[in-house]
């Protein structure tokens, strides 16, 4: 009897432990959520069994992954990947931009949207981060396993439960069933941070602002035998603020929204971890290793206490076994419906044409996340927020997207500021509609003492599966060289240079691949420029006046990936591009040579020029980028009447940032060859030293032959070179810049140059 007593016992203890179940519990926290994974690793690595997990804020989205079957390897990888910090800080890579979309550079700082039918009432963002590259993110996450457990979060690899705050009824919802990519969106939807979403009809916020540490939902779902907690949010700081104590005082919006994490509501069936993160912010989403390591070194000093109290262990082959079976897919997502809501019947329709391929073929999560990226760079539309809806009963996936027509009125104003007499200032005006294609008619204004350009333009989008865009344009541009007192420039010869464009186009375009379009343009071109032919000047005298009237083609073929629209440290840019010019040069000789008339010329022109660009910084690390810039021109352009205005006609290589601010004789040929070196190097955030070094090889250049006469150097002419450092503080108006530039030209050898603002100017007729 004792022997079968003691067998008995044994047998009890056995079963005991053969079906204990494990819950954990994961808190809030902002970035100090990511020590959640650590948590996991170590729980795996020792063969701890997860029966059950549920989650808030950031502990909700560690946790969603572990039940949607990503291992914690995978959810590690994850999180330190640049994917991750793109998420957490509203950035996307340069490849979804979308450069088709994207209108002409300009100076412009300040970008108003305002509402012509509600009295011109500015809108200004009302979030701090930009949720487009998190809220697809989470789609390519979660649809499938969504989709696996049927849209019931009891049927994950881990069954989950995600914690959510109603705000309006100031009530904790315990989200188990229907989209997991909508309910760990709205667990981390901190308010004035990221906007609100609905989940079942309710708008929802942040779990952690009234259950951080919602071990109440773990036991009221789940009732498990045992409760493993990690809480990484605290309600106090060591040190109080002091006295405009910025860095304590930054944090306060997400500290404010973390509810108490009470330790005893484990209860004596729990362990409690409470990982060291002392020194970490909850904002600070870039020391991901470290956190992930505090979690770990946390848990692992728990581990005997957790062994101790849980006798059950799981294998390790069996679970990889059931990952792997878990995360299987069941075929390629492909979507039956586009469903599109918030804006009219021809809105509608456009946004439906972005997404839908030709007739009878399928619609892939790539097809959809290629077009969703085409929409949220559009101007016409905000509050893009994108659903996928999963029907269970028939197996099929229909996308859902939330748009807003955005504020059909767009005010730019901007500028530049110099220590050279170029400074401008610049006013864009643009106007939006949108009814089965998208129309945008725009007007920018230049005025300064060197710089005057007024330019219309009329664009109409059509959405089609291969989209295109139509463009009519009207430029006007003036530029006055005349001489004037630079401040700390060496020069050997003054400039008395007018030059005046018109231009008047129609150009199409088409998308090659996301950052790349090709464009082709038909123009009317008018150009003239008043000079002096010696480079002399007294009152009374008549400039020499040159035109060229005719008509200009193209086609061009253009990528940009570069962060910035000046000064670059990231990404590259191509173009490739072909014109045709046919037009006739007309000449009438001032009196400042003073060697008797000439007769007005009147001559017939034509030419093409082949050009191909290339800058590319091939080497970037936290603090330092290395690039270089290659450009190559061709053509077979003829040389104009006089000396001055084949120089101010031919192609151009504007080598640093005030090139296009001067004439350059030597940086101007027929055809040539240049490229150079780039060193930016950061000294600290937004503050950078950029140094640029140029060689310029003129193929064929061009030389004075006698008074006013123009004839060809020899082939591989004069080589010249170009050079620029300086430091550049990247403000929130445009680039701050102080440079010593160097040309090899008798127009200008060294300047100081300081200015604010961007160096951007409207297109000249023959660039």
């Amino acid at each position: 009897m004792k022997k079968i007593s003691i067998s008995l016992f044994l047998l009890l203890l056995y079963l005991s432990g053969y079906g204990q179940k494990v819950g954990l519990v994961f808190s809030g926290g902002g970035a100090k959520g990511l020590a959640h994974i650590g948590v996991l690793k170590a729980l795996e690595e020792n063969h701890i069994p997860i029966d059950y997990i549920v989650g808030t804020s950031m502990g909700g989205v560690v946790g969603s992954l572990y039940a949607a079957g990503y291992s914690p390897a995978q959810i590690e990888h994850m999180a330190v990947s640049s994917n991750f910090q793109d998420w957490v800080n509203g950035k996307y890579r340069s490849d979804y931009s979308y450069f088709f979309q994207k209108k002409p550079e300009n100076p412009s700082v300040i970008a108003l949207k305002l509402e012509i039918d509600s009295g011109f009432q500015a809108r200004f963002r009302s979030t701090l981060v930009n949720d487009v590259p998190l809220n697809f993110g989470f789609i390519e996450l979660y649809t499938q396993a969504s989709a696996k457990a049927k849209n019931n979060f009891n049927n994950l690899f881990v069954p989950f439960r995600c914690v959510v705050a109603d705000v309006f009824s100031q009530k904790v919802i315990d989200v188990d069933h229907g989209s997991l990519v909508e309910a760990v969106r709205g667990t981390v939807t901190v308010p004035m941070i990221f906007r609100p979403i609905k989940v079942d009809g309710r708008y929802v916020f942040d779990g952690g602002l009234y259950d951080n540490f919602p071990v109440d939902i773990m036991k009221q779902d789940f009732k498990p035998d045992f409760i493993i907690g990690s809480n990484v949010s605290s309600k106090t700081f060591t040190d109080y603020p002091k006295d405009n104590d910025d860095k304590l005082m930054g944090r306060l919006l997400v500290y404010m929204f973390l509810s108490k994490s009470d330790s005893t509501t484990i209860g004596k069936n729990g362990i409690y971890i409470q990982p060291n993160l002392a020194g970490y912010s909850t904002t600070n989403f870039a020391p991901v290793a470290a956190m992930i390591k505090a979690g770990y070194d946390a848990t692992i000093a728990d581990m005997p206490r957790i062994k101790a109290a849980i006798s059950r262990r799981s294998d390790t082959t069996e679970l990889d076994k059931r990952r792997q079976e878990f995360q299987k897919a069941d075929g390629e997502v492909i979507f039956k419906n586009i469903i599109v809501n918030g804006v009219d019947f021809q809105q509608k329709r456009y946004v439906e044409r972005m997404f839908r391929k030709f007739d009878n073929e399928p619609i892939t999560l790539s097809d959809i996340k290629d077009s969703y990226y085409r929409l949220v760079t559009n101007d016409n539309f905000e509050t893009v927020y994108p659903r996928i809806v999963y029907h269970p009963t028939n197996n099929t996936y229909d996308f859902e997207i939330d748009v807003k027509s955005s504020k059909n009125f767009k005010v730019d104003v901007g500028g530049l500021v110099s220590s050279r007499p170029i400074s401008s200032a610049y006013l864009g005006l643009q106007y939006d509609y949108v009814n089965r294609n998208a129309f945008t008619l725009g007007a920018n204004f230049y005025s300064g003492r060197f710089y005057e350009s007024v330019q219309g333009t009329l664009r109409s989008d059509f959405p089609n599966r291969l989209p295109f865009y139509l463009e009519g344009e009207f430029t006007y541009n003036n530029w006055d060289y005349f001489d004037t007192n630079d401040i700390s420039v060496q020069k050997t010869s003054p400039v008395y240079v007018q030059q005046t464009d018109r231009k008047i186009a129609l150009k199409a375009g088409v998308p090659v691949a996301n950052n790349g379009k090709i464009e082709v343009l038909a123009a009317y071109i008018n150009t003239g420029d008043d000079y002096s032919p010696n480079n002399t000047y007294q009152n009374g005298d008549t400039l020499d006046i040159s035109r060229f009237s005719g008509f200009k083609t193209s086609i061009a073929f253009e990528k940009n990936l570069l962060n910035r629209k000046q000064y670059p440290n990231k990404g590259n840019s191509y173009y490739v591009g072909l014109q045709f010019f046919n037009g006739t040069e007309s000449y009438l000789q001032g009196n400042i040579l003073r060697i008797g008339p000439l007769p007005e010329v009147d001559a017939k022109r034509q030419w093409l020029v082949a050009k191909i660009s290339n800058e590319n910084y091939f080497l970037t690390t936290n603090n330092l980028s290395l690039g270089y810039r290659l450009e190559g021109v061709i053509s077979n352009k003829p040389l104009f009447k006089t000396y001055e205005e084949s120089i101010l006609t031919a192609p151009t290589f504007y080598p640093i940032q005030d090139s296009r601010t001067l004439i350059l004789p030597n940086f101007r040929a027929q055809s040539y060859s240049a490229g150079g070196l780039i060193s930016v190097l950061t000294l600290r955030k937004n503050l950078e030293w950029r140094s640029e070094g140029y060689l310029f090889i003129p193929i064929q250049g061009i030389v004075r032959s006698g008074l006013q006469d123009a004839s060809y150097t020899n082939i591989l002419g004069s080589n010249k070179i170009a050079a620029s450092t300086g430091f550049v503080y990247q403000s929130f108006v445009g680039p701050i810049s102080l440079s010593f530039n160097y040309y090899d030209d008798d127009q200008q050898r060294y300047g100081i140059m300081f200015h604010a603002g961007f160096l951007i100017f409207n297109k000249r007729a023959l660039e």
